[in-house]
């Protein structure tokens, strides 16, 4: 068991009725002049924003409002709204939406105090000391962002998408109400059941064996995320189910899945060059390259295969064939992506065969022109990552 830091300060309030705390909340974390973050029209049909907006007026809170983000967010308008919140004197960002209006938010929240480029953060080449404080009111339950160290970013000069990690960037405060999530399409509830559950994988697929607890809340969340995405494919409108979903991002991406143990993150990063370069769903993104990662790499320890085959996609364990066992797990895992109209392979994902210069192209980018590795149960290099992209072309 490795030794561990779990730090999830996040305030979450849930419930049909948190909605009517933002005010309260902004106030009692400092906010006194607020960047209202979201994404297209959806928040406003819904009459969310307008609700929002009407709170912080009751409160006498000053606002401004930056709309706009879309899926894979860009970095082009996070550096808007940097530029927005200094001329602004902005203080405090809310964002409404899901994982990319918070990832956005965070991106700006970096920026607004910072001398240089955002980017720079995303790149690697400096540390985060200080940010504006950021809070979330969730409508797509997927990313985890809401209580998560972690931002996505697209850069559009060269299709790159990469991500940066700071606990700096954990919400103040995350507001979730289940009913907003009545409306969201079948694809984008099954994309964000597959993104939330992918990230609990990525901490389970491991070397360590020996933190039986977190290995078995990691499983219980993931056989109740399974269950949870056929009970709302079938009734969209199913309070107890929509909740579960929701509450399962959360907990599936703040760090307490990965107390005690190494994380691989690999299924990940492969994915963000599938995103970058075709601007395709995250969480279809990943069911589409998972299987083939598995497959790669599973001996690395095929007891946690076997063990995620029997306790996760309830295939018999055959003690005389564990490789067998394992195998029939992820052949398990890929008939529950079809089950819920997932891809599991690129063809699938992207409509149509992809080609070798795309899969070299995507090698190079992933690998940082082969200087990178990633990957913790096995190291990927750059050959790995160009064998993992042809088994996943479908």
């Amino acid at each position: 068991m490795k030794d561990f830091s779990f730090y999830a300060p996040t305030e979450v309030v849930f419930g049909e009725k948190s909605e009517e705390q933002v005010a309260r909340l902004v106030k009692k974390y400092g906010g006194k002049k607020v960047l209202v973050h979201y994404g297209g029209q959806s928040a406003i049909r819904s009459g969310l924003l307008v609700k929002i907006i009407n709170q912080l007026q009751e409160a006498g809170i000053d606002f401004v409002k930056l709309g706009g983000v879309v899926p894979n967010p860009r970095l082009s308008l996070a550096q808007k709204g940097i530029e927005l919140c200094r001329q602004k004197g902005i203080d405090f960002i809310l964002a409404v939406g899901g994982g990319s209006v918070i990832d956005s938010a965070k991106c700006i929240a970096y920026g607004v105090p910072y001398k240089g480029n955002v980017w720079d953060f995303y790149l690697g080449k400096e540390k985060a000391t200080k940010m504006l404080p950021v809070a979330a009111v969730l409508t797509i339950p997927a990313a985890g962002s809401e209580m998560s160290e972690s931002s996505v970013i697209t850069n559009e000069e060269g299709d790159v998408k990469l991500g940066y990690s700071n606990n700096l960037s954990r919400p103040k405060f995350a507001i979730m109400n289940p009913r907003r999530t009545f409306t969201l399409p079948p694809y984008q509830t099954a994309a964000g059941v597959t993104d939330m559950m992918m990230h609990t994988m990525e901490r389970y697929f491991t070397k360590d064996d020996d933190m039986d607890l977190t290995t078995d809340l990691a499983e219980a969340m993931l056989r109740s995320m399974k269950n949870a995405v056929f009970a709302v494919l079938k009734n969209p409108e199913d309070y107890r189910y929509r909740a579960q979903i929701m509450w399962g991002g959360s907990l599936m991406h703040n760090g307490l899945t990965g107390c005690g143990v190494d994380e691989d993150w690999a299924t990940h990063q492969l994915e963000h060059e599938l995103s970058g370069m075709f601007d395709v769903t995250h969480g279809a993104g990943l069911a589409a390259i998972w299987p083939s990662w598995a497959r790669y790499v599973m001996h690395e320890n095929l007891r946690r295969f076997v063990r995620f085959a029997v306790n996760v996609m309830d295939v018999p364990n055959d003690f005389t064939n564990p490789e067998g066992t394992a195998l029939k797990g992820i052949e398990a895992m890929e008939r529950f992506y079809h089950a819920i109209g997932m891809p599991i392979n690129i063809k699938e994902l992207i409509g149509r065969d992809i080609t070798d210069a795309e899969i070299k192209e995507m090698t190079r980018k992933c690998s940082r022109d082969g200087k990178s590795t990633c990957g913790g149960l096995k190291v990927l290099e750059a050959k790995d990552m160009q064998a993992i992209y042809q088994m996943a072309r479908g």
